[in-house]
C-alpha cells in the first residue's frame, strides 16, 4: 500500500488552499443557496473535485478554479431539484391510483437523472427540444413554436441529443 503522501499529490498545497479558501467558499455558497447543509455539501464536493485536478500546483488562481467547480455543482444541484420537482408534480397530477410504488419512483428518478447527465453539455434549446419530444410528446412544429426556432433546427437539436445519449450509453 502506498503511503498517504503519495495518494494525494500536492498535499501541503491542498491543505493550505482548504484552510484558506473553505470559509470564503462557504460564505459564497450560503449566499447563493441560503441553506447551510447544501453549502457544506457543495463545498465538500468542490474540494473532492479539486483534489482530482491534475497539476494543481500549476494553477495560478486556485480560487477561480474553486468557484468554477462550485458554480457547476450548484447548477447541477438546481437542475436535479427541478427534475425532482417536475417528477413529483407529475405524480401529483396522476393521483394515488396511478402513482408508481416508492421503488418504481426511485428507479424512474434515477433514470431521469442519468438522462439529465447525458444531456449535460448540450445547449439549453437542444435539451429542451429533446425533452419536449420524448417526455411531452410534442411534434417538431410545436417544439419549434415553443423554442422560437425552425422545425429543421428542432430536428438538429433532437439528433444532437440522441447522438449524445447513444454515445454515452455505449461508452464503457
Amino acid at each position: 500500500m502506498l503511503p498517504p503522501s503519495t495518494l494525494i499529490p500536492d498535499r501541503d498545497l491542498l491543505t493550505r488552499i482548504y484552510a484558506e479558501d473553505r470559509p470564503w467558499l462557504l460564505g459564497r455558497l450560503y449566499t447563493r443557496l441560503r441553506n447551510v447543509e447544501d453549502a457544506e455539501d457543495v463545498a465538500g464536493d468542490t474540494f473532492v473535485q479539486l483534489i482530482q485536478t491534475p497539476r494543481l500546483a500549476s494553477v495560478r488562481e486556485p480560487r477561480a478554479l474553486i468557484i468554477t467547480i462550485a458554480k457547476r455543482l450548484v447548477w447541477k444541484l438546481w437542475r436535479r431539484r427541478e427534475l425532482e420537482a417536475a417528477w413529483l408534480e407529475s405524480l401529483f397530477d396522476k393521483g394515488e391510483q396511478l402513482a408508481p410504488s416508492p421503488q418504481e419512483q426511485l428507479v424512474i428518478l434515477q433514470t431521469l437523472q442519468q438522462v439529465d447527465q447525458m444531456l449535460d453539455g448540450l445547449s439549453a434549446k437542444a435539451r429542451a427540444a429533446f425533452l419536449y419530444s420524448q417526455l411531452d410528446g410534442l411534434t417538431h412544429k410545436e417544439i419549434a413554436a415553443a423554442l422560437g426556432v425552425s422545425v429543421s433546427m428542432v430536428r438538429q437539436y433532437i439528433a444532437q441529443a440522441l447522438q449524445r445519449c447513444y454515445a454515452l450509453a455505449d461508452a464503457p
